[in-house]
């Protein structure tokens, strides 16, 4: 099995239908023993989540953007396994009036927002886990993106969050690299998820991506995305870091589709 024996923190499970939940049960399905973590009110949903996996994992509190919660998780784990080897960060939230077409109206704090929890959270993540990962000898970070090349429409400055996590990812890379650590991202395509919903237009990307993606997509299907996560965070990839690694069908590879 891919994940055996790895023991892996997933972030961002919210319902059995993102991609977070998927690459728990396909981890689990893989051999490896889990984490999730939830915050605040919305745990309670991350527990019900939970325990529609194949072995109902723990959940443990993380508010991202608490540097209390990180210590706080981080003595957890240590206390459970003394290391761990692996983490998917599935984090991502902008304010109301970060999205919708408003890019010129939005106040520098709700950008602000945007970024600290989209994207510096991850290098958050990754320097609180270090000392785990060091202890395990190595390991894998992976992050969930959306490919941010062109500006899309409504996605505003969660777009220009993302662009900020590849830069992010790049810099974990470099400065983890010495350590064993690997620290990747999958830019899935879009999908219909809770998160995908809280974004205005959702509708235009789904009309547009299966048109025009060479193999197609179905946007209620998370499935080849949670794959391609285990993949990374296995050791069937041992030198690949620093990398963008596309889950969309070959939407970001093509200019028009058949038809067009």
């Amino acid at each position: 099995m891919l994940l055996d024996g790895k023991r892996l923190v997933i972030t961002g499970v919210l319902t059995d239908d993102s991609i977070a939940w998927h690459t728990a049960r396909l981890a689990q399905e893989q051999g490896a023993e889990l984490v999730l973590t939830g915050f605040g009110r919305s745990r309670r949903l991350t527990e019900r989540a939970a325990k529609r996996l194949p072995q109902p994992p723990d959940v443990l509190e993380l508010d991202i953007n608490r540097p209390e919660d990180v210590v706080a998780l981080v003595a957890a784990l240590e206390r459970r396994w003394g290391a761990v080897d692996g983490a998917l960060h599935a984090i991502a939230f902008a304010p109301e009036d970060a999205l919708g077409g408003r890019f010129l109206e939005t106040p520098a704090d709700s950008a602000a927002t945007a970024f600290t929890t989209s994207a510096f959270s991850f290098k958050t993540l990754a320097a609180g886990l270090l000392p785990l990962l060091q202890a395990a000898e190595g390991g894998s970070l992976v992050a969930l993106d959306f490919d941010n090349r062109q500006a899309w429409p409504a996605y505003d400055w969660m777009g220009v969050a993302k662009a900020a996590l590849q830069a992010v990812t790049r810099y974990l890379a470099r400065d983890l690299g010495p350590h064993r650590v690997r620290v990747n991202l999958v830019s899935a395509g879009p999908l219909r998820t809770v998160a995908a919903k809280s974004i205005p237009g959702f509708e235009r990307f789904q009309e547009v991506w299966g048109g025009r993606a060479p193999l197609g997509w179905d946007v209620d299907s998370p499935e080849a995305v949670a794959r391609m996560a285990v993949v990374l965070l296995s050791d069937w990839a041992p030198m690949t870091t620093g990398e963008v690694v596309h889950v969309d069908g070959g939407f970001h590879a093509v200019a028009l589709g058949p038809g067009e």
